[in-house]
């Protein structure tokens, strides 16, 4: 069996993408290059002043507070901690940090829930 030949016809891009794009191709005579705004710039035509106090924008970063709950944050790693200890009320994020914190001396513990500032005065 023979192979078949197909002519086809090698269709290129205007320009690779792996070369440099000259100045004159990008920007036609006639088209100035694009500037950026600063943003002073851009709250002066935003016109800030005009916007009710209450609603929050760039300029007043008074906002509600968020809606969301906030993470729980285990106390030793700083990893996110979905368990706690109930005995010494300490976050953990997994098995090998709960021994860590089951074999914690009771004034590291308060000083942990101190840093949370969770700390409760054991009698």
């Amino acid at each position: 069996m023979e192979a078949e030949v197909i002519k086809a016809e090698l269709v290129l891009p205007t320009h690779m993408t792996f070369k440099r794009i000259q100045i004159y191709e990008k920007y036609p005579k006639g088209q100035s290059k694009v500037r950026w705004k600063q943003l002073k710039q851009i709250l002066q035509a935003e016109n800030y002043q005009n916007y009710p106090p209450d609603e929050p924008n760039y300029v007043n970063i008074e906002s509600p507070p968020s809606m969301h709950p906030c993470k729980r944050i285990c106390d030793i790693t700083g990893f996110e901690a979905p368990y706690h200890d109930p005995r010494t009320n300490l976050r953990y994020a997994n098995a090998d940090v709960f021994k860590l914190v089951r074999s914690l001396p009771n004034e590291y513990v308060q000083r942990y829930l101190a840093l949370r500032k969770a700390a409760v005065v054991l009698r």
